[in-house]
């Protein structure tokens, strides 16, 4: 008897998720991807002169155990380099840590958090608070309908230094949102999964490669398909049948995945299901865009492995060579007026106070990519929209980090829905199994409140 067949469109972290996951179970798997490289929003190219950069720095967190599964299971868990400790950085060039100790949960950060010298005592109290109502509710607690986090924030007595400092530095760009569009459930489970439930939770975990080298599926049931694009389903009455791509062949499957960005599934999708009451608010989701600026200098201008900025437009800053930083700017909107040129300056600017070294350096090349639509933003009450991997077409399934699974727009997100679609067709076929990994458990004191 053959093995059943799948159309998975897009190569994405939710295409190759759901890819792996099928492949691994004895699916025959054809994934089609329109662009020369895999990984969708997660990748790297490039440019003149064979230097190969990132469209964006991803990260990932312990907290994420799928993302960690989803590298485990394509054989790249060793290319990625994980820290206990993030330094941050105020616009003077000022260095504090938050780093684990030895306490339980939700105590193991402590130690670092009360020498955090950006910080006041008041300030330090507030968000002591703060956190201990995220603690007894699980980081689930009661919320009015359509708070902001920022509306959270103030009901919790914040003060504007925790606020800008503390909260807002950690969630913009954990969520890709500023605090007064963001769902306060969003942000609220960010601290609860990252920084307070488990130790390991916040352990972040940088890639040592091009994010591209990350994406060689070594599994003989998956065939990739580069520069093919997909651009319409084989409809047979209540069924997919297969795919139509854009140079006219027609492949047949089993089962499909469209694992797409919102524009590219409601190009795709008949009429009939584009009006389906789970996909009329699609065309009208918001998004919020990352801005990633890449700086070469002629010399030496940083030996951290990164830095968290607080209080400038620089957020992030990575250290890919000493001379080569990558910069990220989450929730960017206030650039999207902004020339690169100007965005260089701006950035270059800023850095002269954070890495001195760079104020006498020679700026030899830069590189601004904007993602004017990186992520959807989370803004309250958000999880009306995304629908669920399942489809009403029995044999058709769609997967994104856009759809119901539990978490923002993320990479560990993608993943789950990959793994999501994959579970419906492995139910589907007789073969029930739960992919999707469990969150890390609540440990010490903090699993007394879970």
């Amino acid at each position: 008897m053959s093995s059943p067949t799948v159309a998975v469109i897009g190569g994405g972290l939710a295409g190759l998720a759901a890819s792996i996951a099928l492949a691994d179970s004895g699916f025959q798997v054809q994934l089609f991807e329109r662009s020369p490289r895999l990984g969708g929003r997660a990748t790297s190219y490039a440019l003149s002169g064979n230097e190969v950069i990132d469209n964006c720095q991803h990260v990932t967190l312990r907290c994420c155990t799928n993302l960690e599964d989803f590298y485990r299971r394509i054989g790249v868990a060793d290319k990625i380099r994980y820290f206990d400790r993030l330094d941050f950085s105020d616009s003077d060039g000022h260095i504090s840590p938050i780093q684990s100790g030895s306490l339980p949960a939700p105590f193991h950060l402590a130690a670092s958090f009360m020498k955090f010298q950006f910080l006041n005592w008041s300030d330090k109290r507030g968000i002591a608070g703060a956190m201990l109502g995220i603690l007894t509710s699980s980081g689930r607690p009661k919320l009015a309908e359509g708070m902001t986090m920022l509306d959270w924030l103030r009901k919790q007595k914040q003060t504007p230094a925790a606020i800008n400092r503390f909260w807002r530095t950690v969630l913009v760009s954990a969520l890709n949102e500023e605090l007064d569009r963001m769902d306060a459930a969003y942000g609220i489970a960010v601290f609860w999964k990252a920084f307070l439930a488990n130790p390991n939770g916040f352990i972040m975990g940088v890639p040592k490669v091009p994010l591209s080298d990350l994406y060689t599926l070594r599994n003989e049931r998956i065939q990739v398909h580069l520069r093919r694009g997909v651009d319409g389903l084989l409809l047979e009455k209540n069924a997919v049948r297969g795919v139509h791509l854009d140079d006219g062949t027609e492949i047949v499957a089993d089962y499909t995945i469209a694992a797409t960005t919102i524009d590219r599934l409601l190009k795709m999708l008949p009429e009939e299901l584009r009006q389906h009451r789970a996909y009329t608010e699609l065309a009208s989701v918001p998004v919020s865009p990352i801005t990633s600026v890449h700086l070469w200098f002629d010399r030496p201008v940083m030996e951290r492995p990164f830095l968290t900025v607080l209080d400038q437009t620089v957020q992030w800053i990575f250290n890919r060579s000493n001379q080569y930083l990558q910069i990220v700017i989450s929730a960017s909107h206030s650039l999207s007026e902004k020339s690169q040129s100007e965005i260089v300056e701006l950035c270059r600017s800023e850095l002269a106070s954070i890495l001195p070294a760079s104020k006498t350096a020679t700026l030899a090349r830069s590189v601004v990519v904007r993602e004017t639509a990186a992520t959807f933003s989370p803004t309250p009450g958000c999880d009306r929209w995304r629908p669920s991997q399942k489809t009403p077409i029995r044999n058709f399934f769609i997967a994104g980090d856009w759809t119901q699974t539990g978490w923002p727009a993320t990479m560990e997100s993608a993943v789950r829905s990959g793994y999501l679609a994959a579970e419906g067709i492995l139910a589907l076929e007789g073969k029930p199994v739960q992919l999707v990994l469990p969150e890390l458990p609540a440990t010490g004191f903090a699993k007394w409140f879970n």
